[in-house]
C-alpha cells in the first residue's frame, strides 16, 4: 500500500527551526538515530531535531568507531537527513583529515548531502598508528581546522550550525583546564555550539558553561553521570544528546534475545518488542511504503 507523499522543509527552514532551538530559553534532546528507520521513529515520537552517530553506524557495519571512511559516512548522514523533515546534525567525527581543508570539504560535503549541522573534533584519530602519543591536535591548529569549517559552513545559502568537539576526556586526557582552553580558542575560530564528550559531573559542566559564551553541547551516559534534562539545564547547558546509547541498548536487548535463545530455548525477550501497529504508523506517517 502507497500513502500519499510526506511533506517536506526545506533545508533553509531546517537550518533555521535548528539555529532556533539553540536560541531559546532551556535545554532540548537531540537524540541519535543510527539509520533512517530509528530517525523516522525519532521524528514520529516528537523529538524536534537529530544527531547521527559514528559509533552507532559504524556498529551497523560490524566496524568500530573512527574506522568508517568520509564517502560512507557522507552517504549515511544523507540517508538521514533524507529520511526526516527535522534538521539534522552529524557527527562528522575529525573532518577525515588532519588539514584545515579536510575539515572544510568535509562540511561542505555534509551541508550538499543535507545536513543543516555538524560537528569536527579535535582527535587525531588515536587508534591510527604513531599517534597513540598525542590523540588530539595542538591546539593552535586545531583552532584553524575549525576556523576553516566555520567558514564553510557560513559559505552556504543556508543557516548552518558549526559545533566544535574538545575530546580530551574520551581520549584518556581529563584536562578539564586544556578542555576550556581549547573550547574557548574554537568559540574564537567562530563555532556555533561547543561540546567537550566525557564531562560528568555538575562541577566540571557548570565550570565550561561559565567559561565560554556559546551554547554547550553535554554527552548523557559517560560514567558517574547522574544529571537529567532539567539538572543539566539549570547548568546553563543548551542541548543533550546520547552519542551511541540508543544503539548501545538496541545492540544490548539484540545480546539478550539471541542468549536467551540459544542458551534457555526461550522467547520471553518478545514480550518488549516494539509492536508491528507503531511502528506501522510511525514509517506511514513519513509516507513509507509498506
Amino acid at each position: 500500500m502507497t500513502t500519499a507523499p510526506r511533506t517536506t522543509r526545506s533545508q533553509s527552514d531546517k537550518g533555521a527551526a535548528f539555529r532556533a532551538l539553540h536560541q531559546r530559553d532551556g535545554a532540548f534532546v537531540i537524540p541519535n538515530p543510527f539509520d533512517a528507520g530509528t530517525a523516522r521513529l525519532l521524528e514520529y515520537l516528537g523529538f524536534e531535531a537529530l544527531a547521527t552517530t559514528s559509533a552507532g553506524f559504524a556498529a551497523t557495519l560490524g566496524q568500530l568507531d573512527n574506522t568508517v571512511g568520509r564517502e560512507r559516512m557522507i552517504e549515511h548522514v544523507g540517508a538521514i537527513a533524507a529520511a526526516t523533515d527535522l534538521p539534522v546534525n552529524g557527527d562528522l567525527e575529525n573532518g577525515f583529515g588532519d588539514e584545515p581543508e579536510a575539515a572544510a570539504e568535509t562540511i561542505r560535503q555534509a551541508a550538499a548531502a543535507g545536513l543543516v549541522g555538524g560537528s569536527i573534533e579535535d582527535s587525531t584519530g588515536a587508534r591510527q598508528p604513531g599517534r597513540a602519543d598525542a590523540p588530539v591536535y595542538e591546539i593552535a591548529h586545531a583552532a584553524e581546522r575549525v576556523r576553516a569549517a566555520v567558514e564553510a559552513a557560513r559559505a552556504q545559502p543556508f543557516p548552518f550550525t558549526l559545533t566544535a568537539r574538545a575530546e580530551n576526556f574520551v581520549v584518556g586526557r581529563p584536562d578539564l583546564a586544556d578542555t576550556i582552553r581549547r573550547l574557548q580558542a574554537y568559540q574564537e575560530a567562530g563555532a556555533d555550539v561547543l561540546y567537550a564528550p566525557g564531562l560528568a559531573t555538575s562541577e566540571d559542566i557548570a565550570e565550561v558553561v561559565r567559561s565560554v559564551d556559546r551554547p554547550i553541547n553535554v554527552l548523557i551516559g559517560m560514567p558517574g553521570m547522574t544529571l537529567d534534562l532539567a539538572g543539566l539545564a539549570g547548568l546553563g547547558v543548551k542541548r543533550v544528546s546520547v552519542g551511541s546509547g540508543l544503539s548501545s541498548v538496541a545492540l544490548g536487548a539484540f545480546v539478550r534475545a539471541a542468549r536467551e535463545m540459544r542458551e534457555q530455548g526461550t522467547f520471553t525477550f518478545t514480550r518488549e518488542a516494539a509492536s508491528y501497529r507503531e511502528l506501522r504508523a510511525a514509517f506511514r506517517a513519513r509516507g513509507a511504503n509498506r
